[in-house]
């Protein structure tokens, strides 16, 4: 970027940085917490509702059948209306994807969004935003929500800085079907496959993008990169950005057995077992509940507004032994599930970028070392930026954001695999 450009650019991210970071630290730990914080925003943050429902969009393609095409793309009445949202040319889209798992095609929602006004000449870069854990129902999509579950202020943040972004809700999340938690190959695919789905349905849209994300979504934005040369060929991956990403989180069976899961760990653990039960049915979840964990079962699962205080209040229960597997049989089949899906999986496509904190008290700083470490080995551009004293979220995002335009501007990207 020329030197007027890139000032202009250095003023904007350093008042929009922090708000970044503390957003996606909200959105990370919003399973994770009661969500009364969350119905208090999303009063502030609605608009008195005026004008019609939803309609179809009228620049979106409808054609084809292959992955990342649309089913459907309507207008986000209840978002644009917001006072975040009023700057953005906002769609629901339901599109098609491919499972991670099994190869077979599904149907995935997510929405997409672009700035106002004229794109320029090459089309609005794109950002493909991976959120984190919202939960495994059905309503637990951001597309269902008028603030996008909170999210709104960060694509607010990346529309201003004059990206094009793509929110996928994720497999099972805002549409019918099971969610695979912790499945990074997955979200991965819905992530590229929402990049797609947004050059469909507005137009000026570039076929240049990078993958962004935190923790769920930091591993699917990594999961992203390594599929995205052989899945989408068509699309120009610049980098991807994986923010406390849960690339290996199978020491959780370990932690489980010997009673050490921390507090914000144990909601996790709930998570990972009701998700793999729905998707094995023979997988017996009373050899991984007990105690509070058995009786708010349910609960725990529950990411409507009107369950936030009761699971509130059962998280807080949660004792270090509710999710002690019943026998060594049961913990080895919990942990050979969440290795399958564990990352790396094979090369990257574009740089990565990794932040993660060694006091976060969700993924173990060690987990996510090892994972960069063989990334690494495989051969792998990766900038690393590791903070002893941090937790789950950077406290300032400026060097993300820096090291993402920097990709867009075909500026190599620093190599800490050495």
């Amino acid at each position: 970027m020329d030197g007027q450009r890139g000032g202009r650019w250095r003023t904007v991210l350093s008042w929009t940085a922090l708000t970044l970071a503390v957003v996606v630290a909200i959105v990370a730990a919003s399973m994770l917490r009661p969500i009364g914080t969350m119905v208090a925003f999303r009063i502030l943050n609605q608009l008195p509702s005026s004008g019609g429902p939803p309609v179809a969009v009228e620049t979106a393609d409808l054609s084809g059948s292959e992955p990342g095409s649309l089913i459907s793309a309507t207008t986000m009445p209840g978002v644009t209306r917001t006072i975040e949202g009023r700057a953005l040319r906002a769609a629901r889209v339901v599109y098609r994807s491919t499972s991670g798992d099994t190869s077979e095609p599904t149907v995935v929602s997510g929405s997409v969004f672009t700035p106002r006004g004229d794109a320029p000449a090459d089309g609005w870069p794109v950002v493909a935003f991976g959120h984190g854990t919202l939960g495994i129902d059905g309503q637990c999509g951001p597309s269902t929500s008028p603030t996008l579950l909170n999210l709104v202020n960060v694509v607010r943040v990346l529309v201003r800085l004059g990206y094009a972004v793509a929110l996928p809700d994720y497999q099972g999340l805002g549409t019918k079907g099971v969610h695979p938690y912790s499945d990074a190959r997955t979200a991965g695919l819905n992530m590229i496959d929402a990049v797609r789905a947004l050059r469909r349905t507005f137009d000026g849209v570039s076929q240049r993008w990078a993958a962004l994300g935190d923790s769920q979504g930091g591993a699917a934005a990594w999961a992203a990169d390594e599929q995205a040369r052989a899945y989408a060929p068509e699309l120009r991956l610049v980098g991807a950005l994986a923010s406390s990403p849960a690339a290996d989180i199978s020491g959780l069976v370990n932690k489980a057995q010997q009673g050490t899961l921390t507090g914000e760990q144990r909601p996790v653990m709930q998570l990972v077992v009701e998700s793999l039960a729905r998707l094995h049915p023979d997988l017996n979840r009373d050899d991984y509940r007990r105690g509070a964990a058995a009786h708010y079962w349910n609960v725990l699962t529950d990411c409507s507004e009107s369950a936030a205080y009761q699971r509130g209040t059962a998280s807080a229960k949660l004792g270090p032994r509710d999710f002690t597997p019943s026998t060594a049989e049961a913990a080895d089949r919990l942990r050979r599930l969440l290795q399958d899906w564990a990352l790396p999986q094979e090369p990257l496509a574009a740089p990565l970028y990794v932040w993660y904190g060694g006091k976060d008290p969700y993924i173990d700083s060690a987990w996510t070392a090892a994972a960069v470490e063989r990334a690494c080995a495989m051969g792998g551009v990766v900038t690393v930026h590791f903070d002893p004293e941090g937790g789950h979220n950077p406290a300032n995002a400026l060097g993300m954001l820096d090291w993402m335009a920097e990709r867009f501007d075909g500026k190599p990207a620093p190599n800490d695999c050495s």
